[in-house]
């Protein structure tokens, strides 16, 4: 990034940043051009390779080998979609730690005092969890 003098105006800044030649996309049409050309060519790939047999046999379910027993629209506890919410939700916030791992020595202390806030409203947000029996699955 440039030294911009002390009397020069953000505008004049953001001007002069701003300012940008079509050969400058040159890098991101071609990566769409390869992203686009990848799609096409496993496209037409899987119609020329793929099998050509149609039939009621081949358009089942594969089951692992296993024949099919029952319907598989029944319904499923809510635990199992709470369960994985909580996860990512959890698992997110974990991720939040990561920057702060990184550079923990240049925050110092104002930075510790900022994880040790999140990790309380970590706390709390899992508390409530464990308090609300979110968990139990024996309910």
């Amino acid at each position: 990034m440039e030294n911009h003098s002390s009397n020069t105006t953000f505008v004049e800044i953001f001007n002069h940043e701003m300012n940008s030649i079509p050969s400058d996309f040159l890098p991101i049409f071609l990566l769409f051009l390869c992203a686009a050309g990848f799609v096409g060519v496993t496209i037409a790939a899987t119609h020329f390779i793929g099998t050509k047999r149609h039939g009621s046999k081949h358009n089942d379910n594969f089951e692992c080998g296993l024949p099919i027993v029952d319907n598989a629209r029944q319904p499923i506890s809510i635990k199992y979609f709470l369960t994985a919410i909580l996860f990512v939700l959890f698992d997110v916030e974990v991720i939040f730690f990561y920057p702060y791992a990184v550079n923990y020595k240049g925050l110092g202390w104002e930075g510790l005092m900022a994880v040790l806030i999140f990790i309380g409203f970590f706390l709390c947000g899992f508390i409530y969890i464990i308090k609300k029996g979110a968990l139990d699955w024996e309910q």
